[in-house]
């Protein structure tokens, strides 16, 4: 009897592929109100790769990426007449072409999806009725409700990957604390007792047709294909 799938056994939900709850220091989302907030602290979350910060607006209590150059003490403006200096928070329709800008909305009111790595920023690029129009870091571009949130700056910890990792453990403790399983290893190189595609006298491609309605985690190489073998050349 083969053993189940990596995938199955991540699917299964058990504490070796959970991500524990206490790496996550909490949610970061943008405050629903405006005015002046103070940075009580920066810290680093386990969990992720930028710094995180956390203010104070109306007696609540929010966590924010970090930007580069503010320290713990200093103050943000959250809403749309705060001035475009590093940490503040602006709807996009105010915030003038060729800022630099992370931890934007994907849709009004969400907290934040996108741009939101250490030492990652976008760039507001145009605004025309369709709406703001942002290169991301990856260099393409995409359109967003200009009442969507952003705030002005970079995030820090910028130099993160320029210490190498030296060992592959390191790297494995790394991806462990956001609870993600390293190294990876191709099932072509797997025994056959680990996976479909293991064995042989040597490590070769291995092609196998599954069902559509096989079960999850069986699901390797051509799923339900509708064609197998060669292509016939026609003549003509």
């Amino acid at each position: 009897m083969p053993k189940r799938l990596k995938q199955q056994r991540r699917g299964k939900g058990k504490p070796v592929y959970r991500s524990p709850t206490h790496r996550w220091k909490g949610k970061i989302s943008y405050p629903r109100g405006s005015g002046e907030a103070r940075i009580n602290s920066i810290y680093h979350g386990p969990g992720r790769n930028s710094p995180l910060m956390e203010i104070k607006l109306d007696g609540k209590r929010f966590i924010l990426p970090a930007p580069l150059g503010v320290a713990e003490g200093d103050t943000i403006h959250i809403g749309e007449d705060a001035a475009i200096m590093p940490g503040n928070v602006l709807p996009l329709s105010k915030i003038p072409e060729g800022t630099r800008i992370f931890n934007i909305e994907l849709s009004p009111g969400d907290g934040g999806k996108l741009v939101r790595g250490s030492g990652c920023t976008a760039r507001v690029v145009s605004k025309d009725q369709r709406g703001v129009t942002l290169q991301l870091p990856s260099k393409s571009m995409k359109i967003f409700n200009p009442n969507c949130k952003a705030t002005v700056g970079t995030i820090a910890g910028g130099g993160r990957k320029e210490k190498p990792l030296v060992k592959a453990g390191k790297k494995h403790h790394i991806l462990r604390s956001k609870s993600r399983v390293w190294p990876i290893v191709a099932g072509g190189a797997m025994n056959p007792v680990d996976h479909p595609f293991g064995g042989g006298m040597r490590r070769h491609k291995k092609r196998k047709t599954v069902s559509r309605t096989a079960p999850p985690g069986r699901k390797v190489g051509s799923i339900a294909a509708r064609k197998t073998g060669r292509k016939k050349l026609r003549r003509r």
